[in-house]
């Protein structure tokens, strides 16, 4: 098959029968795809293999396959050719660290590859207070990929099982700012929705920050976690987020929605502790030059 006809994405699977072949020969000769390109590919997480019921990401191309083994194969170009921008270290624990992921980011990645999630990118690419050698990374909770703000990554399974508690515990507050289109009135001292969502509690505060001619600024403090609960609460009351696709309408620019401070207690030094992303990159900080109303 020629390289050129690889336009759509592509999905294979292997069985290994031959003893001592590698991943990358394996993938070349059954794809027909160029021993560079899998090795990319493998590189950026689209390649899993299977052996006695476990199944991870095969990455290393010299990889000696075991007979019986399956191979799985998730080639999409368009996936592969993305670049993510650099997510930025907010602050260091040394067993775990808080980043700010650009909007756009992934949390996981998904079986076409993980290059673009921020769990890889720190992976490869964190370089940390405590020094810049690399350290395990596991995601102890999510954020949408149209939205940016802070986002926890633990360094090793003792701290990602603590944080997650805290999560799951509710013991971790989450504020975010999200633009929403037209003037939303609200009271003073902000007001609280409870509609349930997926037939679950979900609870959301409610601040009015500022507005401009088109849009309301709002702070944002979820008690819940559900699956776009920011996102289908404020739409719910008619002022979904500018740049919403999925809950309102299209827009000029992504989703204004930013996760910009964490406040929890810390489950190794026991203090409380409060990171929040610097005025400069809050919305606040440009209350009057956001990307304007949705069309």
């Amino acid at each position: 098959m020629a390289e050129s006809s690889f336009d759509i994405p592509q999905k294979y699977e292997f069985t290994v029968t031959k003893p001592e072949q590698t991943a990358l020969d394996l993938l070349a000769e059954g794809t027909g795809l160029s021993k560079q390109r899998v090795k990319d590919a493998m590189n950026k997480g689209a390649v899993w293999w299977t052996l006695k019921g476990k199944t991870l990401r095969l990455r290393r191309a010299t990889k000696i396959l075991q007979k019986g083994s399956v191979i799985q194969f998730f080639y999409d170009e368009q996936v592969l050719a993305r670049k993510p921008e650099p997510a930025t270290l907010i602050y260091d624990a040394e067993v775990y660290s808080i980043w700010y992921k650009p909007a756009g980011m992934l949390a996981q990645g998904s079986q076409w590859g993980d290059h673009c999630s921020i769990l890889r990118w720190v992976e490869v690419n964190g370089e940390y207070a405590h020094g810049k050698s690399q350290r395990e990374c596991f995601l102890v909770h999510r954020l949408d990929a149209d939205a940016a703000g802070l986002m926890i990554i633990a360094h090793d399974s003792k701290s990602a099982a603590k944080l997650s508690a805290l999560f799951q515990g509710r013991d971790i507050k989450k504020y975010y700012q999200a633009w929403v289109i037209d003037d939303c009135e609200l009271p003073v001292e902000g007001m609280t929705h409870s509609y349930e969502l997926d037939g679950k509690s979900a609870i959301t505060h409610i601040k009015r920050l500022g507005s401009n001619e088109t849009s309301t600024l709002l702070d944002v403090h979820i008690e819940t976690g559900r699956k776009h609960q920011i996102r289908r609460h404020l739409a719910n009351i008619g002022h979904p987020i500018v740049g919403d696709k999925l809950y309102g309408t299209k827009a000029k620019c992504g989703l204004q929605l930013l996760a910009y401070r964490l406040e929890f207690v810390c489950p190794f030094s026991q203090k409380n502790l409060c990171v929040e992303l610097p005025e400069k990159e809050q919305f606040i900080a440009a209350l009057y030059s956001h990307c304007g109303r949705a069309e």
